[in-house]
């Protein structure tokens, strides 16, 4: 079977081009640290509410500038409701869902993970500038979907 010179061309040049985005996608996800949640372990749904750390979800100061938030996404709300940080502090978020799943959005971060019923996710965000960011569900979870948000607030340090 005889290939022609445009069709050769135009086929390496396609196999050239998927290298190269291959290798850019690889490289960005390197360099800026973006990765995939943890799946840090597993949990019956329907003991979350009694079971360490979920059984008392908040923030809590693990070393200095450096945070560590227990939150639910349930229906309809998230708790705690508000996350109250000083600028400059590494937060890891520690989360799950007793009931149906659930999307955990952090407006203005990189923060996007999915609250999946029996999985705890895990992920580290230092936020830097203080201001205030809208926590959303971004997964349909229901008639109340809409309701579901939340804040966090950094503050700025010595204020």
């Amino acid at each position: 079977m005889k290939v022609h010179t445009y069709e050769k061309a135009f086929l390496w040049v396609g196999a050239g081009m998927l290298v190269v985005f291959m290798i850019t996608l690889a490289l960005t996800s390197y360099t800026m640290g973006i990765s995939l949640p943890d799946d840090v372990d597993r949990i019956d749904p329907t003991q979350v509410r009694s079971m360490p750390p979920f059984d008392n979800p908040g923030v809590r100061e693990t070393a200095p500038g450096q945070y560590e938030v227990v939150m639910l996404g349930q229906a309809w709300s998230f708790t705690p409701n508000e996350v109250r940080i000083p600028a400059g502090a590494e937060v890891t978020f520690l989360m799950t869902t007793p009931d149906v799943i659930h999307g955990f959005h952090v407006e203005g971060t990189r923060l996007n993970v999915m609250l999946i019923p029996g999985q705890v996710a895990r992920v580290t965000y230092t936020f830097e500038e203080p201001g205030e960011h809208l926590i959303i569900c971004h997964e349909y979870c229901g008639i109340g979907h809409h309701n579901m948000w939340g804040r966090v607030i950094v503050e700025e340090v010595g204020a």
